[in-house]
């Protein structure tokens, strides 16, 4: 358990859970495990089938779509988050710049805690409007 409430400083500074309380997070860090991989691990690949987001905690993952690097990102960033939601392909590919921990959560665990607390689902929907409205206002002004 101590370990879990360690993702908490992590799980804070992710934007998609910024709305949840500090009793929220410890559900979501109980229902996650941590791991690490190495250098030029393909930690999701585009077109593939998703079940899992991850968070990165430590390290740098490189994003790229459709072969092109897109975005470089680092503890904080959640990777496949759609896929807590749906069985949809992933959107792109990631891989590990050097050795990386990240905080892994799958589908299932993720819906049994919605499924305890439906208020969660609320907090992260909102988050997940801003992301899109954001990307909106990038791409179309």
């Amino acid at each position: 358990m101590a370990r879990k409430n360690a993702y908490l400083d992590h799980l804070r500074q992710v934007p998609l859970f910024s709305a949840c309380t500090d009793k929220d997070l410890a559900k979501i860090a109980r229902a996650g495990d941590e791991v690490t991989v190495p250098d030029g691990h393909v930690i999701v690949d585009q077109g593939q089938t998703g079940r899992e987001a991850f968070v990165v905690m430590a390290g740098s993952v490189t994003v790229r779509r459709n072969g092109k690097k897109v975005a470089t990102v680092g503890p904080g960033a959640v990777i496949g988050e759609l896929s807590l939601f749906d069985h949809g392909p992933r959107t792109a590919t990631c891989t590990a710049d050097g050795d990386v921990t990240l905080f892994v959560l799958d589908q299932r665990h993720f819906a049994a805690v919605i499924d305890e607390v439906p208020a969660i689902a609320h907090k992260i929907m909102g988050s997940m409007a801003a992301k899109i409205r954001e990307f909106d206002r990038q791409y179309f002004g």
